[in-house]
């Protein structure tokens, strides 16, 4: 229930968190499992919620187990399909519960189920692929033991920007790796081996190699024009909406920036509290509104206010500078 309502406010709210979505595949968001998608990370949870919101079935995904710091929000996590994996640098003595979520993952993809993991183990905003961890090829080599009919979907996600919001973001989906590409007759390590390569291989050409200082490359990759009759008739709405929006956006991200601005967790932190703050300054905004005028009509306030945000966004920066 947790999850389904989520991923209904996560789809209200992506014309304004995202101002274009591009797919190299759209088709395969309907793919069934039992599916494991093989990522890169390069955002933060941002990644997982942008799969949750575009599939069509339910996604569990795979965070890092530091965040699971109780059993109220183990809870909670769990509810919104949220399973821990723990790094060595987190304790060796955590590494064991890999194996538990390892095992929950097989039973989910017994029931054909789709999984995201992070093939990298880490996040970092940056337009660059780092090697591959082994987790993502011993959860497949593990299904696969398991007579489970896994398909591996490699993902690649590339965003216009890390810092600033409403964002370009381009997803290349990859060609699915099955069982049969994998020589089952070799050792144990030769196939994790084998199939870090042919991962490494297709996520090198969905992920954009871009250095940081190339602000002419990111803008050619990443940059999406608009017409100038387009910016004409958005602009006075987008005006609007900048002056509405200003008081509920700067406060969130100045306090974000204080606690996260050297963080790669920085940006979808503050997606996280727009998106959950947002109804709240919404209905405070209609009913200020309703008192002072007695309109009914501005309960309307729901509809056209959100259309200034959209608006905004679709005019706004797209590069971080």
């Amino acid at each position: 229930m947790l999850y389904s309502i989520l991923k209904f406010f996560i789809r209200l709210a992506q014309p304004i968190i995202f101002r274009k979505i591009i797919i190299n595949r759209p088709e395969l968001l309907k793919e069934k499992g039992p599916l494991l998608l093989a990522c890169n990370h390069p955002n933060s949870f941002l990644d997982a919620i942008i799969l949750d919101m575009l599939f069509q079935n339910p996604v569990w995904s795979l965070a890092r187990g530091d965040v699971f710091i109780n059993s109220f929000v183990r809870k909670i996590l769990t509810g919104l399909k949220i399973l821990p994996v723990y790094r060595t640098r987190e304790g060796i003595e955590n590494i064991l519960e890999n194996y538990k979520t390892f095992d929950a993952c097989v039973e989910l993809f017994k029931e054909n189920g789709i999984v995201t993991i992070f093939s990298e183990g880490r996040c970092i905003n940056e337009w660059h692929l780092r090697p591959l961890m082994k987790g993502t090829a011993r959860l497949a080599l593990k299904s696969w033991g398991n007579n489970i009919p896994l398909k591996v979907l490699p993902v690649g996600f590339n965003y216009s920007s890390f810092r600033r919001f409403g964002k370009n973001v381009v997803i290349n989906f990859g060609e699915i790796i099955t069982q049969e590409s994998i020589d089952e007759s070799q050792s144990e390590g030769l196939r994790i081996q084998s199939f870090n390569n042919q991962l490494q291989l297709q996520l090198q050409k969905l992920v954009y190699e871009i250095k940081k200082t190339n602000g002419a490359l990111i803008k050619q990759q990443m940059k999406i024009s608009l017409s100038i009759s387009t910016k004409i008739v958005l602009a006075i709405p987008a005006a609007v909406g900048w002056l509405l929006h200003a008081p509920f956006y700067f406060p969130l991200k100045k306090v974000t920036l204080k606690y996260f601005r050297r963080s790669d967790h920085y940006d979808s932190v503050l997606a996280a509290l727009l998106l959950f703050i947002y109804p709240i300054y919404l209905t405070i905004i209609t009913v200020l509104l309703f008192y002072f005028t007695q309109n009914s009509w501005l309960l309307s306030t729901f509809i056209w206010m959100p259309a200034t945000a959209i608006c905004l966004t679709q005019l706004k920066g797209q590069l971080d500078k």
